[in-house]
């Protein structure tokens, strides 16, 4: 990820403001079309417009196999947080715009008790595995006014009496951190896809004087088998089906996140700092710093 100019925050917070200040002088909404208007939107989706206040996104539901010739199978349900904070930044070539710093987590839950999973049974392999849950620190990125095509951003989602929706899908092809230096002749290169839709009205998504949106969020995705599942090589995928949203305040999601959290990852209460210099983190580079012992988890 690119350094975050820290320097020039403050100014890019003003422009912020500016924005708003014009056009609620105007009487106006944020205009879609709009650039500057354009990145308020996003990070009133996002996060807030006010820097470093922490933001809360929440889902759960179901997960599934899927292989030829069988029935798919509900593997066991999950539930999942992301807790982020944005930052004002700004870039001589790409103009204002924000940093979003986060961490989350995605817990596999029995289907019929509701509660963490410490082993697995698999039905193919018969045999009993350990489960890794996902703990990623950090998941940051940075938007700005320009995109990275050089033209000035638009909103991608659509309005309709007073309601907005949005829809991102990121389609993932890209060398696999637990496959060896020859992905490309023999197979194993890292493939998943990750679909969101995200739901709104647009009286406090498009109003300059609101800080932040009211958000649902639904959320899916197909990939490989998780590494800890340990299917050897069998042919099939793994997929989940969720939906959530924003939440007013961190205590707002479950009693079974919130003791997870409580009792083994005491650091999700909060995003990261701003301005945080690391790596993304994903899944499997999880999976891979634990088997290395790079990663100390939680015991079950």
């Amino acid at each position: 990820m690119a350094g975050l100019l820290k320097t020039m925050g403050a100014l890019a917070a003003l422009s912020l403001a500016g924005c708003a200040s014009l056009a609620t002088a105007q009487g106006d909404q944020l205009d879609p079309t709009d650039a500057a208007d354009t990145l308020m939107i996003n990070r009133k989706v996002q996060c807030s417009t006010v820097d470093n206040e922490p933001i809360v996104y929440w889902w759960h539901g179901q997960a599934f196999s899927r292989r030829q010739g069988e029935k798919d199978v509900h593997l066991f349900d999950v539930e999942g947080m992301n807790v982020r904070a944005c930052s004002s930044i700004t870039d001589e070539t790409r103009g204002n715009g924000y940093a979003l710093v986060s961490r989350e987590i995605l817990l596999y839950l029995d289907k019929e008790t509701g509660e963490p999973l410490a082993t697995w049974d698999n039905p193919w392999s018969g045999e009993t595995v350990d489960v890794l849950h996902v703990a990623n620190d950090p998941v940051n990125f940075e938007a700005y006014e320009i995109g990275r095509d050089g033209q000035p951003s638009t909103w991608s989602g659509e309005i309709s009496n007073g309601q907005w929706w949005l829809r991102s899908t990121f389609p993932l092809w890209y060398p696999n951190p637990l496959g060896g230096p020859y992905q490309a002749e023999i197979g194993g290169t890292y493939h998943a896809t990750e679909l969101f839709n995200f739901f709104g009205r647009t009286e406090d998504l498009l109003d300059p004087d609101t800080t932040t949106a009211k958000v649902t969020v639904g959320w899916s995705r197909m990939s490989d088998w998780l590494p800890w599942m340990k299917m050897n090589g069998r042919e099939g995928m793994f997929w989940v089906h969720t939906a959530g949203a924003k939440l007013a305040s961190w205590d707002d999601m479950s009693e079974t996140m919130k003791n997870e959290i409580r009792t083994n990852y005491p650091e999700y209460v909060g995003p990261p700092p701003e301005g945080d210099p690391r790596d993304n983190m994903t899944s499997w580079k999880y999976f891979d710093g634990v088997r290395k012992g790079e990663i100390e988890v939680p015991e079950r």
